[in-house]
């Protein structure tokens, strides 16, 4: 638990906070969300899907971005590192979110 207080609170170096929680767990975290909630629809249950696709997915999706967006905050290396992984958190997530 404490990783992801630590993501949270923007305490983890940028490049953790965007390849490892962002782009790898934002990916595993919203196919398998996805994957139930296809699963779900096509077996006629819409309520438990819903709360399975966006009920686990949105959450995950604001503590990575926000983890993000605080650690390029700290972010001690170039600017226009911690500012294109803002950019890129904000767009891979919405697009995450979305569909």
């Amino acid at each position: 638990m404490s990783k992801i207080t630590d993501l949270w609170r923007g305490h983890l170096p940028l490049g953790d906070a965007f390849w490892t929680w962002a782009v790898m767990g934002g990916l595993l975290v919203n196919v398998a969300t996805s994957g139930i909630f296809l699963w779900l629809i096509t077996n006629d249950h819409p309520i438990p899907a819903l709360l399975v696709g966006y009920g686990l997915s949105l959450p995950y999706n604001a503590l990575a971005t926000v983890g993000v967006w605080r650690s390029a905050a700290r972010h001690d290396g170039p600017q226009v590192q911690a500012d294109v992984a803002r950019g890129a958190v904000l767009v891979l997530m919405a697009g995450l979110s979305l569909t």
